[in-house]
């Protein structure tokens, strides 16, 4: 955790983004780490966690972190949250509360309630098209004998 607060001052200090850090273990060794980027790269999914993810599975060479641990300075957001459960780690180990992270202007609790609105009642307008046609796509993924399941 200490190296995961290294990572958010480092962040912090080069006026990258938020201050959030993100470090990734596997059998005692840091395989990935990352510091909140989104302002200095100008891009809303460069969250420390979902960096530090990016950067373990290239050191692993896999997408998937069986077994390992995240370290992060603040209780995840719904993005890196899910993004954690498409990594599946073994734990997640954070220090600052969603709480913590609002008192400080980053409040993602209207995402949280968002999702529990059907899509017409949601603050970005959400439209269906084409269905038919797309679901042609998950018809040949199925019948694709060299996919990679996940």
């Amino acid at each position: 955790m200490q190296r995961a607060i290294e990572m958010a001052e480092k962040g912090i200090q080069k006026n990258a983004g938020g201050p959030f850090g993100a470090v990734i273990v596997k059998d005692d060794q840091i395989i990935g780490e990352g510091y909140n980027s989104v302002t200095s790269t100008n891009d809303p999914t460069a969250h420390a966690e979902v960096l530090a993810i990016r950067n373990a599975c290239r050191t692993l060479q896999t997408y998937q972190l069986e077994g390992c641990t995240i370290y992060t300075t603040c209780e995840p957001c719904p993005m890196c949250l899910g993004a954690i459960y498409w990594a599946r780690p073994a734990r997640v180990v954070y220090a600052c509360q969603r709480e913590d992270a609002a008192s400080a202007k980053f409040d993602d609790q209207f995402i949280y309630e968002e999702l529990s609105h059907p899509l017409s009642e949601r603050q970005i307008n959400f439209e269906q098209m084409m269905r038919e046609e797309a679901l042609v796509l998950f018809q040949k993924w199925q019948k694709k004998e060299d996919r990679t399941d996940y």
